[in-house]
């Protein structure tokens, strides 16, 4: 049974959260005081707490709630706290987040929200609170060797922190934002996370927002009915009734167009949807796991982006160093890459001489894991000893980029514009399209087609 702790000084907020919670299969303590928080803290345990800021010894500053919050820390810094006031101000919600607090409400509160808020909290309690459980995923993301082995290969310090992230929250049902330069390996994070959890049986479905036109976009997610448009000859069931009861993978959600996030937006929430041309609802269970390269706060600050999407998405963000901040990652993902390209490709290799290594350790990798992997690939193809040579990788073509340009074909030549407004804009997709002239949905194919 769920427990929940909830501090206010009016008794009839406190019965009506009490009967709302109740409603919900949640078993809700009430104190009236904050002092009586610490004493109820102290006899028994709680999923997660929810406390007013303000009291009777001073009901609009909100201190009160703030010091309650700081004592409640350091009694367990391992329990939530949602704080909700009446008279807080957007300041004084910034601040109490700022301090600890996971989430706030703001009173009179909207059951939904209220609800949506304390299940998200107690889900991320709950992994975190599985001490033992949380020790082997770590060694388990650490390593190959089971059937169902996830392919997130890290020893650096750079990646600790991520892979103490996926083991905490990859058990719940939370929505995750996973960001970072492209080919830093962002799908195989979101593949991770939905073996972790309770829905690793059912599928995990992906969708490249980016690769999607305006048009097709909806049609995409959500299905469509027969006669719905000219094209629509037959019925077509969308991503996200594929992915019922399963996990959903948005991969560059930057691109949705803006005139559709809002049903985004209702899906992720309600898990309630309509396909293309029908008025009949439906209903799915799906967890949604987000990733993108691009700075979502400046997209909605630049109107392309909606602010209450985003809070949706990334209740936990996880941030995937570039392949340069993780250089100990280098060997073993090469050893890792010449494991499968040997067996795919029937090559006898016992690894990489020395150059090789060094040639590996000396290159920026601007193109991240997949680059790598994309190098190695090649060398095992035109390896011609039993180990790859420096030669082999071919790192110094890819570092060609002094050629004249009326030696090149149309192709090179816009592989290469390319190449240059990617590293002008540090991966920037977005930047980089808008400095090309194309729109962001062209340029990520055209990257798909040069493999950058």
């Amino acid at each position: 049974m769920v427990r929940i702790l909830i501090a206010d000084d009016d008794r009839d907020v406190l019965e009506a959260l009490r009967l709302l919670l109740k409603g919900e299969g949640y078993e809700a303590a009430t104190v009236t005081r904050p002092g009586d928080v610490l004493k109820a803290l102290a006899k028994e345990s709680y999923d997660v707490t929810l406390v007013d800021l303000n009291y009777t010894r001073d009901t609009t500053s909100g201190q009160e709630g703030l010091d309650l919050l700081a004592q409640i820390q350091a009694a367990d810094a391992t329990l939530p706290v949602v704080v909700m006031t009446a008279w807080g101000s957007v300041e004084l919600a910034v601040e109490a987040v700022r301090r600890g607090a996971k989430d706030f409400v703001q009173k009179p509160w909207d059951n939904r929200r209220l609800l949506s808020i304390l299940r998200t909290q107690i889900e991320l309690a709950q992994a975190l609170r599985r001490g033992a459980r949380l020790e082997a995923e770590n060694k388990y993301l650490r390593t190959e060797g089971a059937a169902a082995r996830p392919l997130l290969i890290a020893e650096s310090p750079a990646m600790r922190p991520v892979l103490e992230m996926i083991a905490r929250v990859g058990p719940s049902d939370a929505n995750v934002l996973i960001t970072g330069e492209n080919g830093t390996g962002k799908e195989v994070v979101a593949r991770t996370l939905h073996m972790l959890s309770e829905r690793a049986a059912r599928p995990v479905v992906t969708v490249n927002a980016g690769a999607l036109s305006e048009g097709t976009f909806e049609s995409e997610l959500f299905g469509h009915v027969r006669g719905a448009f000219t094209d629509a000859k037959t019925e077509r069931v969308g991503r996200f009734e594929l992915a019922d009861g399963g996990t959903l993978f948005l991969d560059e959600i930057a691109n949705v167009p803006i005139n559709l996030q809002p049903k985004l937006l209702r899906v992720i929430e309600t898990g309630e949807f309509e396909r293309v041309g029908s008025s009949h609802t439906r209903r799915v269970d799906t967890r949604v796991l987000s990733a993108t390269n691009a700075d979502l706060n400046r997209e909605v600050s630049e109107g392309r982006f909606r602010q209450d999407l985003l809070f949706r998405i990334n209740t936990v963000e996880i941030r995937l160093p570039p392949l340069r901040e993780r250089p100990e990652d280098i060997p073993l993902l090469a050893e890792h890459f010449l494991s499968q390209y040997t067996k795919r490709y029937r090559k006898t290799l016992s690894g990489f001489d020395p150059t090789a290594l060094a040639a590996l350790a000396a290159h920026p990798f601007p193109g991240n894991v997949r680059e790598l992997d994309h190098l190695v690939e090649r060398a095992v193809l035109m390896a011609r000893s039993d180990v790859v040579e420096a030669g082999d990788l071919g790192i110094q073509a890819t570092r060609d980029v002094n050629r004249r340009l009326e030696e090149m074909n149309l192709e090179e030549v816009e592989r290469l514009l390319i190449q240059k407004a990617l590293a002008r804009f540090g991966g920037n997709v977005n930047l980089a399209a808008e400095a090309l002239g194309v729109s962001r949905s062209a340029l990520y194919r055209r990257i798909g087609k040069y493999e950058l």
